[in-house]
């Protein structure tokens, strides 16, 4: 198992460092998952928006969520998948939403063990409590707020990404985190993990795909049109098949066209929460 996953690494590794001699736009994505799951998921869709948009597109991952906001914050990305440019400080960089997945809504979620003695925000007073980062919006920001605002202190530890903190869950060095519930949903459903929403936010619509200021619009064009395009194809949707089957992704698959305004709630969070998130 370790050698196998040894050999994707390197291989993942080889492929990148290709890659970066070539011109071509950063398309930097989240750090939400491994950087080995998410080449496997992305590097197969980006391959074939480059063949329908004949716009170059380099995968770019970040190891954790501040190092992928710190690039965001100082615009170094030319497309990214991300929900960091909200971050209080980011939005001078300027990026502009173009398309956003296809589903209609995730929620940030507290959640723990099925085993764990806790089944409402009060137990949890006093207790440590793992997150992704302190970065992350759905698991951070939103969850951290709901407890701010319950008088409820906890004990916050960061475990770099948001399956770096479910695996804490699974193993038991967590009783509880906060998490996106996507990530949650499908991370329990390959890995067989079993647990309890103590708390869920109200909805917001998942990771935007943004493009900075100096890209051409014809290039921001094409590529957003590869995007929504995906799905309409028996070639593109084979292949968001075979992405969503290795993270265990629920349908809809694919993204839709989008605007700023379609994330107009999760600039209110920020305008009103008490949570005063630091820039990283």
């Amino acid at each position: 198992m370790i050698a196998r996953l040894l050999v994707s690494l390197a291989a993942c590794l080889l492929a990148a460092g290709a890659r970066a001699a070539e011109p071509g736009y950063s398309f930097g994505v989240i750090s939400q998952r491994t950087p080995v799951l998410t080449a496997q998921y992305w590097n197969p869709l980006l391959l074939r928006m480059i063949e329908m948009s004949g716009v170059p597109l380099q995968l770019h991952v970040a190891r954790t969520g501040p190092e992928h906001a710190a690039a965001v914050r100082a615009g170094t990305l030319d497309f990214i998948y991300s929900n960091h440019n909200f971050l209080p400080g980011n939005d001078g960089a300027g990026y502009r939403v173009i398309a956003r997945p296809a589903q209609l809504a995730v929620t940030g979620q507290l959640v723990v063990r099925a085993d764990a003695p806790y089944n409402a925000l009060a137990d949890l007073q006093g207790r440590d409590v793992v997150f992704p980062s302190q970065s992350a919006f759905l698991g951070y920001h939103v969850p951290m707020d709901a407890l701010l605002r319950a008088g409820i202190a906890v004990k916050p530890r960061f475990a770099g990404n948001q399956e770096g903190a479910i695996a804490q869950l699974h193993s038991g060095a967590a009783l509880a985190i906060g998490v996106n519930s996507q990530i949650m949903s499908e991370f329990a459903t390959r890995e067989n993990v079993r647990y309890r929403v103590i708390w869920s936010s109200e909805p917001y619509y998942n990771l935007p795909i943004l493009v900075h200021p100096r890209v051409p619009p014809r290039d921001v064009a094409a590529v957003q049109r590869a995007l929504v395009e995906l799905n309409r194809t028996p070639a593109g949707m084979k292949l968001l098949e075979a992405s969503a089957a290795l993270v265990q992704q629920q349908p809809p698959l694919g993204f839709v066209t989008a605007s700023d305004a379609d994330y107009d709630n999760v600039r209110r969070f920020y305008r009103t929460t008490p949570l005063r998130p630091e820039p990283p």
